[in-house]
């Protein structure tokens, strides 16, 4: 099973959605914490879900149990934390949520993880990602840049 991961920001709308459409994506599934933030620009969860399902219909889904806390991202993001710290708190947040077991592997097949992050290098989708290849198996991870 194919498993997306892509960021908004540093993309244009034409850029986000025709990344989507071209790689088959059929379902994004919003890890944000903060998704109804007015800099989300086009990425606003209301003008995302509507957007997905008029360009090329595709779902959307929230999932905020592969979102970080607020702790946590905010002692990344606001207190200068580095990210080995974060990730090793991330993704004990991933096994104290038993996220693998709650979820549905089928709704992840030719889906995409969305976040803000342009890159997915310091950011919390690909740790989602790996964890459920890590545990589900079967997982080929692909990142849109």
């Amino acid at each position: 099973m194919k498993l997306y991961t892509i960021g908004f920001t540093q993309k244009g709308a034409e850029q986000f959605f025709g990344l989507l459409l071209n790689n088959g994506v059929r379902r994004v599934l919003d890890v944000r914490l903060n998704n109804r933030s007015q800099l989300a620009g086009f990425a606003k969860r209301d003008d995302l879900r509507y957007f997905l399902r008029a360009l090329g219909g595709i779902d959307y889904v929230e999932l905020p149990s592969l979102a970080p806390t607020a702790e946590i991202l905010g002692a990344y993001k606001k207190n200068g934390g580095d990210w080995a710290t974060y990730e090793r708190a991330f993704r004990a947040l991933l096994e104290q949520r038993r996220v693998a077991e709650t979820l549905d592997p089928a709704h992840f097949a030719d889906a995409c993880l969305l976040c803000s992050e342009h890159g997915p290098e310091h950011c919390h989708r690909r740790l989602v990602a790996e964890h459920l290849q890590r545990q589900w198996g079967g997982i080929e991870i692909r990142h849109l840049k």
